[in-house]
């Protein structure tokens, strides 16, 4: 598996140094450790043990500790809590985190053994078993992740070109959908490619990604949430929103998964196109995050005509803040320089009072907006929030 951060590492070492005078890392890195240990001693039974099926996922206004679901591949967001213990153990060496992220990790083991329910196969593997397995080598984990990387391979129609997201969904989107989160799965399919996986699986990430890059996108790079193909002989239809504000506005998290989605397709397959495309969608993003808000941390949609009344979406921040560490890496001096600078300037707004939660729950960030149409998760803190909190930091390190 590639090491990613320890490379990420060593590029950004000269620019960031320079650039976090008024962050430190290091006490960010310390803050999450904190938060993590105070976490666990909630879910804690007075025995000492843990309920491992029962995985956090956000944490509403008012709330102290963190709201949990059953493990299962409906709940996407499974894989993210091993995934933090995983990256915090990486930083502590903890032995007690190393055995929660263990228990916690097992818990998802049955993916492997059954059909994919969607796409959200990928984030919940991706983040849990490969977090495992960079820090463990453990070969129990590789197996599962190979193993998921082929079911999910079992949702592409070559007709269309990409993944099915949401075999649930086809009737009501009246055909083949495809969201744009699912550029973040493709990374089990790479991965799998090159660790003893077939072949083949590369073909088909690569081949979801140059059709969703010919379909999903505005012409100035702005994204649909949802690409909806006909079935039969897999023309694109329409492109709509699911969480967004309209079908054609920019939902910041969605931006978001296309930014760190094409970075990693780059950093998989050294092609021009895709880290110009990278450049492309991540250039709007921050054009119009500095036209609609007063800081680093993005409306939840960036079109919501409140504008600054409407909520924000430090989920999103973080994820383009992770994504940017890599991308500073493969592209000139110049944008190597914007990227890195913004990807710090973030870090450091959601490293403050406004946004850390501190002593008020036992989560690393407040105000991230889940799924606003439906009104769910609106100003919450949310799990993939810190997940992508901490691994920024990481990068950052």
């Amino acid at each position: 598996m590639k090491q990613l951060i320890p490379v990420l590492a060593a590029c950004c070492i000269t620019g960031c140094q320079t650039q976090t005078k008024d962050l430190s890392i290091k006490e960010q890195l310390n803050y999450c450790s904190v938060q993590v240990n105070k976490a666990l001693t909630e879910l804690r039974d007075s025995d000492g043990t843990y309920h491992y099926q029962m995985e956090p996922r956000n944490i509403l206004e008012g709330q102290s500790a963190w709201n949990c679901r059953k493990a299962s591949a409906e709940e996407w967001c499974s894989g993210f809590w091993p995934g933090i213990l995983w990256m915090d153990y990486g930083v502590t060496k903890d032995e007690d985190i190393r055995k929660a992220a263990e228990g916690y990790t097992e818990s998802l083991a049955f993916l492997a053994k059954q059909p994919a329910f969607d796409h959200d196969l990928g984030f919940l593997v991706i983040n849990s078993f490969l977090k495992g397995y960079e820090q463990t080598r453990d070969e129990h984990y590789k197996q599962i992740a190979l193993a998921c990387a082929d079911t999910l391979a079992t949702l592409f129609n070559p007709t269309v070109g990409t993944i099915l997201s949401w075999p649930r969904h086809v009737k009501d989107y009246g055909g083949h959908n495809t969201i744009m989160d699912n550029m973040i799965n493709l990374e089990l399919l790479f991965w799998a490619s090159e660790n003893g996986g077939s072949p083949r699986l590369k073909d088909i990430a690569v081949t979801h990604a140059e059709t969703t890059m010919q379909n999903h996108f505005r012409e100035d790079g702005s994204c649909y949430h949802v690409a909806v193909y006909d079935t039969l002989d897999g023309h694109f239809i329409k492109g709509v929103t699911h969480q967004g504000y309209a079908d054609s506005s920019m939902w910041a998290r969605g931006q978001s998964w296309a930014i760190y989605g094409y970075t990693m397709v780059y950093r998989y397959t050294k092609e021009q196109r895709f880290l110009d495309f990278a450049q492309k969608v991540t250039d709007i993003y921050l054009k119009r995050l500095k036209e609609t808000s007063n800081d680093w941390v993005p409306l939840w949609d960036m079109d919501d005509p409140r504008g600054l009344e409407a909520p924000k979406d430090a989920s999103a921040a973080c994820v383009v803040a992770s994504a940017l560490l890599e991308l500073c890496y493969y592209v000139n001096v110049e944008k190597e320089d914007i990227y890195k600078r913004a990807a710090i300037d973030m870090l450091r707004d959601l490293s403050t009072p406004q946004y850390q939660s501190r002593d008020k729950n036992v989560a690393f960030l407040m105000h991230s907006t889940g799924h606003h149409p439906a009104g769910s998760e609106i100003d919450a803190s949310i799990i993939y929030a810190d997940y992508y909190y901490l691994e920024a930091l990481l990068r950052a390190k």
